[in-house]
């Protein structure tokens, strides 16, 4: 979910809720290398601190990711978007949308919030560049109002970066 369409979404069942509890318990005792998760009182959406691998073009780099999780989460993947600034990488959008098969038509509900983190940090991490994608300026001019990634066909061609 966009912030504009935060508040119309439908709170977690409890399913949902159970499931990331236990996640939260998980992070919390043994969180992925190289991630920070910034707590709330909002179970719904996380917010997480990237730290770029060491040895990467995105060493000593700070970013962060906004997961949102919808109402039937795990069967539905959450929404999950950089915050801008985003890292400049060929599968990374300048609005913060990810392109990463696993946030949409390759997503399992055995797949967990850190397994999501330690994806994206393998995509950042295998960059030869740092460049945005070269369709970056049309695809963030269709997203201006608040269109979330998950209304994107997104076509999964580059399995490279």
């Amino acid at each position: 979910m966009t912030s504009s369409s935060a508040a119309s979404r439908k709170a977690l069942s409890k399913i949902a809720c159970n499931r990331l509890q236990k996640e939260l318990t998980e992070w919390q005792v043994n969180p992925p290398s190289g991630f920070k998760h910034k707590v709330t009182d909002n179970l719904q959406r996380w917010v997480i601190e990237v730290n770029g691998a060491p040895g990467t073009l995105y060493a000593g780099e700070t970013y962060q990711l906004q997961v949102d999780f919808p109402e039937h989460y795990p069967m539905e993947a959450p929404q999950v978007i950089f915050i801008p600034p985003a890292p400049l990488h060929p599968h990374i959008y300048s609005n913060g949308h990810i392109c990463l098969d696993i946030l949409y038509d390759s997503w399992s509900p055995a797949m967990t919030v850190s397994s999501i983190c330690i994806s994206i940090l393998s995509m950042l991490s295998s960059s030869p560049a740092k460049q945005r994608p070269a369709d970056n300026d049309r695809y963030v001019k269709n997203c201006r109002h608040g269109r979330s990634p998950k209304e994107t066909r997104w076509w999964f061609h580059d399995d490279k970066v």
